[in-house]
């Protein structure tokens, strides 16, 4: 490659980003998922479209399987464990008892409604079943769910990618398919293997990025997504699920107070955007438009019996055990939305030369596309119908802990949002414990050292200096405060970390 043709390169993929990032803009405003603008990209520059040729199956898979790394990794750091805690039964439920039955009804209608081979039936019914965790994490944030459904569907997004990439490679794997029972034990070796080295990397990740101090914030994080990506290729090193492991990590690592840690959030979500852009233009790129005619309708059947049949009864059945009303069955089952992580499992048969894979990839495509479009856009809707929509909650706290590691302490930075109840209270009103103190506020751009009378208010910039003993304690004073005003102790209000 000539210095040139690097230079046109450049200038195209920084136009990409560009429109993509306009994009998401107009997403917002329209409520359109972003994924089916990125993949429009990618068509649009294709071979249909202006011209760019490209066909690679196999390095597409590999280059979404690091964007789903990412993507999965960007998703457990901003998930709050307070939230999902509760829904980790039922997510687990979801990820394996709903995959099966899910699994088992989408392959049993393109079997029989479309005609296609039961192995071949077997691998759409494996790919689709997998809820997307770019589309989840990005439309359900924008969606005030009550938090059990949304912990509920966002583990289930993250954990539910590793039992369906099992079966896909096993559907697509030459030779006869394996028994039932070799696939369920496969399953849970994998998943107890990938759960084990997520928890472990994650730990030892947190403890010693919270007991070394770094020279410069812009380290940080980069060592958490360093230690992200460490615990996928050391799960999928284990032979267990690498996906799982990142996902666990980064969970951990997510709840861990870290030092920078909105630095390290706002890092992450940017790398998080560019894999998701990179990932859908690459699919949409790989797909040929002219070839998809013949497969609309196989796509609209089994994507209506995925819909309608598929995802309510696995809903049914696996949430059976918990008390789920049937507004919030309503809402789960509308709401296992799909996006890249199917076009990109479906690649996997055509890498292995799966016979009639290609058709397998194009009726993939085209049900992420309709039923996306469908599902995405009305998901705010149907929960205001169902009334399972809520307030969004107040604001917490953005507090960025920087350790001062000679002076055996910390230095934290406090923003007081504009919901926050600290509004109006007093310093001294606080009542930090003994080893911690607010030195600076910063307010409209002046700073000054505040009296224990001087007032808070919302926008201020606090800068808080806090003992090592006393760190976690004044860091949940905070919080409480920010939620419950100056009677936070009084009301009860937890300050642990939301």
């Amino acid at each position: 490659m000539t210095v040139h043709h690097l230079n046109e390169l450049l200038l195209i993929s920084s136009l990409v980003l560009l429109v993509a990032v306009v994009a998401v803009r107009v997403s917002t405003r329209s409520g359109l998922p972003t994924l089916l603008i990125y993949l429009g990209i990618g068509v649009a520059i294709g071979q249909d479209g202006i011209g760019v040729t490209f066909d690679d199956a196999r390095l597409t898979q590999v280059l979404g399987y690091a964007a789903l790394v990412v993507i999965l990794a960007e998703g457990g750091l901003g998930t709050k464990w307070r939230e999902i805690k509760p829904a980790l039964p039922m997510a687990a439920m979801l990820a394996t008892v709903g995959v099966a039955v899910s699994v088992g009804v989408t392959a049993a209608a393109a079997h029989f409604l479309v005609g296609l081979e039961w192995r071949q039936a077997l691998i759409i019914g494996a790919v689709v079943s997998s809820t997307d965790a770019a589309a989840v994490f990005s439309v359900l944030r924008r969606v005030p769910l009550p938090s059990r459904l949304t912990g509920a569907l966002e583990a289930e997004s993250g954990f539910n990618d590793a039992p369906v990439v099992i079966l896909v490679v096993a559907f697509s794997a030459h030779g006869p398919i394996d028994h039932w029972y070799v696939l369920l034990g496969e399953i849970a070796l994998e998943l107890a293997i990938g759960a084990a080295v997520g928890l472990a990397v994650g730990l030892l990740g947190a403890y010693g990025l919270r007991h070394v101090a770094l020279p410069a914030s812009g380290l940080y994080p980069i060592a958490v997504m360093a230690i992200a990506v460490a615990a996928y290729a050391g799960g999928a090193l284990a032979h267990g699920s690498g996906f799982l492991a990142v996902y666990l990590a980064s969970l951990v690592l997510g709840n861990a107070r870290l030092p920078h840690w909105p630095a390290t959030r706002g890092f992450a979500e940017g790398l998080g955007w560019i894999a998701q852009i990179g990932m859908f233009v690459l699919l949409g790129l790989l797909v040929t438009p002219h070839e998809l005619a013949d497969d609309i309708w196989p796509a609209l059947i089994v994507g209506l019996a995925l819909t309608v049949a598929a995802r309510p009864v696995s809903v049914l059945l696996s949430l059976a055990p918990f008390r789920i009303s049937w507004r919030e069955q309503a809402l789960l089952s509308w709401a296992g939305l799909r996006g890249a992580v199917p076009i990109v499992l479906a690649t996997i048969p055509v890498v292995g030369s799966v016979p009639d894979s290609r058709r397998v990839f194009n009726i993939v495509f085209l049900l992420v596309i309709v039923y996306t479009l469908v599902q995405g856009p009305t998901l705010p809707w149907l929960a205001r119908r169902l009334r399972l929509g809520t307030e969004d909650a107040a604001a917490d706290l953005g507090i960025e802990s920087a350790p001062l590691e000679r002076l055996r302490g910390h230095l934290l930075s406090v923003t007081i949002p504009p919901e926050s109840k600290m509004h109006g209270v007093e310093v001294s009103e606080l009542r930090l414990p003994p080893g911690a103190a607010v030195t600076l506020v910063v307010r409209d751009g002046t700073s000054f050292v505040p009296l224990p009378s001087t007032v808070l208010r919302r926008g201020d910039e606090l800068l808080v200096v806090a003992t090592d003993p006393v760190r976690d304690a004044a860091e949940r004073r905070l919080r409480a405060v920010g939620k419950g005003g100056k009677l936070a102790g009084w009301l009860g209000t937890d300050g642990a970390q939301s």
